[in-house]
């Protein structure tokens, strides 16, 4: 296996950081797109896997998060501007400087929380180019919740400052996750019920930070465009769709908001969308205590055995 780790500079000359995993003989291209205050060195068990399976398996830190934050920003700070969208195309660029190496190799996304939300504008953008899409972990249109969020987010952001830090929007949006799991001993139990990855998530510096008002100006941004009926139309009807979580995951509404999204894709004309929804599983599958389940799951439905 040939393993590429590198920066990538981008369009406004942020740099990203990047690895690539290349098996003798591919089948087929994955890209990941980690979730909100974490970072794709998680993620490596899975992409063994993946490529266990003869996928070239791609992958970057996202802006505010990991190694990108390190080199070049401040975690939980996308941009001065535009981030949701920076982060997608950030997505697009990483993914095509992958092509260089897999060619006409069929693209695969998979999108974990906030990275399904990413993943959910690039298939808006670019459905022609991916072949299927893994959504991990995702939810539903806030609704009224999300454009009092993004008023209060644009408030603080002009009153306090675009990078201070905002423990009050944190707070609103992801206070009420650990509620159902309080008598765990965690405030991030609502993440899996295996003990040993909570706690290493609790020691990881880059996870779990808090974030930028500016941050909740581009994540409830993102969220209302992502949800515009208009925008969801743009996806391709035939693109293949796994929405995957937990029934015990917070973000997704415990299933509720899970399959509200896939309506979403049906009421559209979508006609390849499944739901797959684990019980007494919470929001990381691939950090459960039957991750391995899930993983032959979905690399069943990447190689196309639906």
């Amino acid at each position: 296996m040939q393993v590429t780790k590198d920066y990538m500079r981008v369009s406004d000359g942020h740099e990203l950081y990047y690895e690539r995993y290349e098996p003798s003989s591919p089948i087929g291209h994955i890209h990941l797109i980690h979730g909100m205050a974490e970072h794709i060195g998680r993620y490596m068990k899975f992409v063994d896997y993946l490529v266990s399976l003869g996928f070239i398996v791609s992958a970057h830190d996202q802006r505010g998060h990991g190694k990108t934050a390190e080199r070049n920003g401040m975690l939980g700070y996308f941009a001065d501007n535009d981030g949701f969208e920076r982060i997608v195309e950030d997505a697009r660029t990483v993914i095509k400087e992958a092509q260089q190496v897999t060619g006409n190799l069929p693209l695969i996304l998979f999108g974990h929380s906030m990275g399904s939300f990413v993943a959910r504008r690039y298939m808006q953008l670019y459905s022609e180019g991916i072949s299927r899409v893994v959504l991990s972990g995702t939810g539903g249109d806030p609704g009224t919740s999300g454009r009092l969020g993004l008023a209060l987010a644009i408030a603080s952001a002009k009153t306090q400052g675009k990078q201070e830090i905002s423990k009050t929007l944190g707070q609103l949006t992801f206070g009420s996750f650990n509620k159902p799991f309080m008598g765990e001993g965690s405030s991030y139990a609502w993440l899996t019920r295996d003990k040993e990855a909570v706690a290493k998530y609790e020691s990881d510096p880059w996870c779990g930070f808090e974030s930028t008002n500016q941050f909740y100006v581009d994540l409830f941004s993102g969220l209302a465009i992502i949800n515009k009926p208009a925008e969801v139309d743009k996806i391709r009807k035939d693109l293949p769709v796994l929405l995957i979580s937990g029934a015990m995951d917070p973000v997704g509404d415990f299933g509720n908001g899970v399959f509200s999204s896939a309506k979403q894709f049906n009421d559209k004309g979508m006609s390849n969308v499944k739901v797959y929804l684990a019980e007494q599983d919470r929001h990381e599958l691939l950090n459960e205590l039957d991750s391995q389940l899930h993983y032959e799951l979905i690399g069943n439905w990447m190689c196309g055995n639906d």
